[in-house]
């Protein structure tokens, strides 16, 4: 061991020996007993004299009950020996859980990548809801699921969506709203004075008579956080009446527009865009996935209306 370790926590000792790995599995280790100090089990508070060696054998297992494998319809936009990008259609959610035990995403990453059975979450790096669409980070090796978690929570790895929202924004804005869960409705999020920090990035890309197509860009990852941030100025997104969308229709829509509105039943939300500098290279790589072809529908019948009453 390194002398300038002297006098440190076995734990944080160990991060930055294997850093591999999360400072919670290496506690793990320690308290199995296999990561040895001098051949001898030890504590994670266990303060290291300096000199000592630290060996770990360890056997990378699964780690959660997600081991069916299944075929499950996505896109890989994108792979390495490090890492996975995924286009997820919407409707799929991403975790097995309860009500979902099967057909989720990780069931179909694992009927094609095997090898994920052996990560935490399978690799997952962060998640979508079950009916938002668009691209998703999987990690392929414990290395590289450390290093994309610290990308994340650095915010260097850049998210954006796409969402059509209920009422028409005069420009973009920033929303800097704390998120904790809603205190009568369990199942939802809130803006609230005791959340935690919250902050998206909101542009306009177009308008249309009662709706507007914004991008919305994440600076950090509460749950549910761009429906909630946009739901808390009155734009709830289309389709979302979790957080409040009403179903909004233009006045004087035509048959066909009014059925494309009311015939959009999840979120109109879509992650369309990634960016990040690979965690063994380096290199930045940019990815972009068109809206899926409900969303771009919904977008198609907003405009053709937006044309029909101009003027």
């Amino acid at each position: 061991m390194p002398p300038e370790l002297a006098g440190e926590r076995l734990d944080r000792a160990a991060a930055v020996l294997f850093p591999e790995f999360s400072r919670a599995m290496l506690s793990r280790w320690i308290q199995g007993g296999e990561l040895t100090v001098d051949g001898a089990p030890g504590r994670p508070k266990h303060r290291l004299a300096g000199g000592e060696v630290l060996r770990l054998d360890a056997t990378l297992v699964p780690r959660e009950d997600w081991t069916s494998a299944e075929a499950v319809a996505f896109d890989v936009v994108y792979q390495d020996d490090a890492l996975l990008v995924v286009d997820k259609p919407p409707g799929v959610v991403v975790h097995p859980g309860a009500g979902n035990p099967r057909g989720t995403l990780v069931n179909g990453l694992l009927n094609r990548f095997p090898e994920l059975e052996h990560l935490p979450r399978a690799g997952i790096v962060h998640r979508l809801d079950k009916d938002t669409s668009g691209l998703l980070l999987v990690a392929r090796t414990v290395q590289a699921q450390h290093a994309l978690g610290k990308l994340l929570a650095r915010r260097e790895i850049s998210r954006r969506y796409q969402a059509v929202v209920e009422g028409t924004l005069t420009g973009g804005l920033d929303i800097d709203r704390p998120i904790g869960r809603d205190p009568v409705r369990r199942t939802r999020q809130a803006v609230r004075a005791d959340g935690r920090p919250s902050l998206t990035r909101v542009r306009v890309l177009a308008r249309y008579r009662a709706h507007t197509l914004v991008e919305a860009t994440l600076e950090t990852g509460r749950t549910h956080q761009i429906r909630v941030h946009l739901a808390s100025i009155g734009h709830p997104l289309v389709g979302d009446a979790r957080y409040g969308a009403r179903g909004r229709l233009p006045t004087r829509a035509d048959e066909e527009t009014v059925a494309v509105l009311r015939g959009f039943r999840r979120q109109a939300l879509h992650a369309w865009k990634l960016r990040l500098d690979h965690p063994d290279t380096g290199r930045e790589l940019r990815f972009t996935a068109p809206p899926p072809a409900d969303f771009a529908a919904l977008v198609a019948a907003l405009e053709a209306d937006a044309e029909g009453h101009d003027g």
